[in-house]
C-alpha cells in the first residue's frame, strides 16, 4: 500500500484533493488496475452507532463492533469492494483477497489517528460451508466499505474510500469526498430522524425443535460423553420471535451496549434485509504492536440478588468440579493451537471470574508477542471455533453439533471483526446473538456439556443467556 505523505492534504482543500485523486488516477491508468483511494481525517465527537443508525439501509451491508468499557468503537457501510467465500481455506482465501486490494491502495490524511485507513470487515460462519436455505451469509465474508467512522479514548476519525478507474471524472468524485467529511466533520445528532411507533410487540414465540428439545439433546450428548465419543460439546439452543412490526436492530444494539458495557456490541448485515447481533463477553482474538491477546471464557453461573448471595454463586462457581474441567479444556486447547502456529504460551493462573450483569464467567487471559511473519488470520483459522463453542476433541465434536442440532447456526458461534493494513485487529465470537429478519428474530444460547452436565440445569442456563436480548427486542 502506498502511504502518501499528510503535507500534501495539510489544508483539506479541494485543489488539494484534486491533486491527491489525480495522482491514484495516474497509478491505476500505470498499472493498468482500478486503485483504492482512502482518505481519512479526524473529526469532532462521533458515536459509530449513532451514525450507522443515521444511514441505516437494510439493502447496504454494514458492520459495527463497539466495546464502551474500553471507549473503541468502529463501523463501516457500504460495501465498496466485497467477496463471498466458501471451504475450508477460507481464512487464507480472504487473506489473499485483502493482499491484493492492499496491492492497489493509495491513503493518505490522519494516518497516525487510531483506525485510520482502509479497514476490512470479516464475518465467518460456525461451519466452513452453508448448511441450507436458510444460510443467511456465506461460510466467509469480507468488504471494504465505503465510508466508516470510529473512535477511540476520546479521539474520532472519518474515512472515505472509492475505487478510481483509470479514466475516472476527478472534479466529481473531489466533490463527493468533501461533501461526506464535511458531513461527519459536524453531524448534527438534532438531524436524526426517530420512529415515533411504539416499539414492536412480540405476538409468538417458539422453540426450535419443540420445548424440552433442549434437554433432550443435553442428555444424548451426556450418552456420548459416557462412551468417549468427546470430553466437551458446546450444544445451542435456538428461539424464534415474531413481533407485530420488524424489528429494530440498531435500537436493541443501544440499549445492549448501555447495559452490558464489557460486552463487544455487535452488527453484521448481509446487504440482503438480514442483520446478526449481540453482545458477546468472549473475544477471538485481538492483535496490537506485535501482541496477541486471546482468553479462555467457559464455566458459568448466575449472579445474585445481593452481595451474600452473588459471593455464594461465585464460590461455587470457582469450586466447581464441573465448571473447572470445562474451563480447562478450553484452556488447553487454545494454547494446543496457538502451538501450530509456533507460538509458545505460558499457561494462566487459576482462572479468574468475568461478572456481567445477569451471568458470571470463568476467565482467562492469554497473550504472547508475535513475529513479523505470524499473521492475524492465520491465528483466527486455528483458534476458529473454540471449545467455548465447538468442544473437545474438535472434530468429533463438530460432527455430533450437526448431528444433534435442527437449525443452522450461521454466524452464532462464529467470528467477525476487523483488521487492517498493519496486520492489527480484533475478532470476537459470536455468541450472546440473534439473526435479525423483519418481523422475525432467531435468538441462539449455548451451553458446554461435559461429564456431569444436567439437562435441566443447562436449559435453566441458556434461559439466563437469552433473557437480555428477548428483553432489549421488545
Amino acid at each position: 500500500m502506498e502511504l502518501v505523505s499528510p503535507d500534501k492534504f495539510s489544508q483539506r482543500d479541494p485543489k488539494a484533493l484534486a491533486e491527491f485523486l489525480l495522482h491514484v488516477r495516474e497509478r491505476a491508468r500505470q498499472k493498468q488496475h482500478p486503485q483504492l483511494a482512502s482518505i481519512s481525517l479526524r473529526a469532532k465527537h462521533l458515536d459509530p452507532l449513532a451514525v450507522l443508525q443515521s444511514i441505516y439501509e437494510p439493502t447496504e451491508r454494514h458492520f459495527y463492533l463497539e466495546r464502551p468499557q474500553t471507549e473503541e468503537a468502529i463501523a463501516g457501510a457500504e460495501a465498496l469492494l466485497e467477496e463471498e467465500i466458501s471451504g475450508p481455506d477460507r481464512f487464507a482465501i480472504v487473506r489473499k483477497f485483502a493482499d491484493h486490494i492492499l496491492d492497489n491502495t493509495v491513503a493518505i490524511g490522519d494516518l497516525d489517528a487510531p483506525f485510520a485507513g482502509p479497514h476490512f470487515f470479516t464475518a465467518f460462519t460456525f461451519c466452513d460451508d452453508a448448511e441450507g436455505d436458510d444460510a443467511y451469509f456465506a461460510p466467509a465474508t469480507i468488504f471494504i466499505p465505503r465510508w466508516q467512522v470510529a473512535r477511540r479514548l476520546g479521539e474520532y476519525v472519518a474515512t472515505a474510500n472509492l475505487i478510481i478507474e483509470p479514466e475516472s471524472d476527478i472534479a466529481t468524485l473531489s466533490r463527493k469526498v468533501l461533501a461526506a467529511h464535511a458531513k461527519f466533520g459536524r453531524f448534527d445528532y438534532d438531524e436524526m430522524s426517530g420512529d415515533d411507533n411504539p416499539p414492536p410487540s412480540v405476538v409468538d414465540r417458539e422453540d426450535v425443535g419443540g420445548e424440552g428439545w433442549f434437554a433432550s439433546a443435553v442428555d444424548h450428548a451426556l450418552q456420548n460423553i459416557d462412551i468417549n465419543v468427546y470430553r466437551k460439546i458446546v450444544l445451542a439452543r435456538a428461539v424464534e420471535l415474531k413481533a407485530d412490526q420488524p424489528f429494530r436492530p440498531l435500537e436493541t444494539l443501544a440499549q445492549l451496549r448501555d447495559r452490558f458495557p464489557s460486552c463487544y456490541a455487535f452488527s453484521f448485515a448481509n446487504g440482503e434485509g438480514q442483520s446478526f447481533i449481540g453482545a458477546t463477553p468472549e473475544r477471538l482474538l485481538r492483535v496490537e504492536s506485535g501482541r496477541l491477546f486471546t482468553e479462555a471464557l467457559a464455566g458459568s453461573a448466575p449472579r445474585g440478588e445481593n452481595v451474600r448471595d452473588d459471593a455464594r454463586h461465585s464460590s461455587a462457581l470457582m469450586n466447581s468440579e464441573k465448571d473447572l474441567h470445562e474451563h480447562q479444556c478450553v484452556v488447553e486447547a487454545i494454547i494446543k493451537r496457538l502451538g501450530e502456529v509456533d507460538l509458545v504460551v505460558k499457561p494462566p493462573s487459576n482462572p479468574r471470574l468475568l461478572k456481567l450483569p445477569n451471568v458470571q464467567h470463568l476467565w482467562s487471559p492469554i497473550s504472547t508477542d508475535l513475529t513479523q511473519d505470524q499473521d492475524i488470520l492465520a491465528i483466527a483459522s486455528k483458534l476458529h471455533p473454540t471449545p467455548a463453542v465447538g468442544g473437545q476433541p474438535r472434530e468429533a465434536a463438530r460432527a455430533d453439533i450437526a448431528r444433534i442440532e435442527n437449525f443452522d447456526r450461521g454466524l452464532y458461534a462464529g467470528c467477525l471483526g476487523w483488521f487492517d493494513y498493519h496486520g492489527d485487529g480484533e475478532f470476537v465470537v459470536a455468541i450472546r446473538s440473534a439473526l435479525i429478519d423483519g418481523q422475525r428474530a432467531r435468538l441462539y444460547a449455548g451451553c458446554g456439556i461435559v461429564a456431569g452436565s444436567d439437562p435441566e440445569i443447562e436449559t435453566q442456563e441458556t434461559d439466563l443467556k437469552l433473557k437480555p436480548l428477548l428483553d432489549s427486542l421488545q
